[in-house]
């Protein structure tokens, strides 16, 4: 019974998550996040943090997205490691690892044939904040602004939704120089989704589980 308890079945402990418990969250967010990326790259939209930053090298150099996203995280992880510790930083870089490889094989197992930028962009947006908040809630995050996002949250109150608004507003604003007025607009419009979801739902007050 105690092996079980420690796999997570029948988890007795409200505040701490057990290692079955960060597999599936970490897993899953991933998983969703990636969908996200899928959605929004399938109606050729941007978004911000080292994502957006992958997007504008591959539509502007033809880089391979996922390669790049991953890279792109590698510099943060110092910060994650000195700041927020070994944990975090560990499953930090499973769950970009899992990101950047789903990313790189959604094309190969379904493809959206049509899709409306509007929808993508809310579509995007939001499995974006579910896949994000899933990790968040596991310890963990997609890297970038992310790792800053939870650092400026827990040491100075401020919410890792809006401390990553902003600076993805920073990154849509140089898709101006690789892609149309109408793409940026619809970038930005899943941005605003994807960071109001994630100041409206990532309250550490609310919730408590290591």
């Amino acid at each position: 019974m105690s092996l079980i308890n420690a796999l997570g079945f029948w988890n007795t402990s409200a505040t701490r998550h057990t290692p079955v418990e960060d597999v599936q969250g970490i897993f899953s967010g991933s998983l969703v996040a990636a969908l996200g990326l899928y959605v929004l790259a399938s109606a050729g939209l941007l978004t911000g943090s080292t994502a957006g930053v992958a997007f504008l090298l591959h539509y502007a150099l033809g880089i391979n997205f996922g390669l790049a996203f991953f890279l792109l995280n590698l510099p943060f992880f110092y910060l994650s490691w000195k700041r927020l510790g070994m944990g975090f930083t560990v499953k930090t870089f499973i769950a970009i690892g899992i990101t950047s490889l789903l990313t790189n094989v959604q094309g190969q197992v379904f493809q959206i044939a049509s899709i409306h930028p509007a929808w993508a962009a809310l579509l995007g947006g939001l499995l974006l904040g579910y896949g994000v908040l899933a990790l968040y809630r596991h310890r963990a995050s997609l890297g970038g602004v992310g790792i800053l996002g939870i650092y400026m949250q827990e040491r100075f109150g401020i919410r890792a939704g809006l401390v990553q608004l902003a600076i993805d507003l920073c990154v849509l604003a140089a898709a101006f120089f690789v892609t149309t007025p109408p793409v940026v607009f619809y970038s930005v419009l899943g941005a605003i989704v994807l960071n109001l979801f994630l100041t409206i739902n990532h309250r550490a007050d609310r919730y408590i589980a290591l």
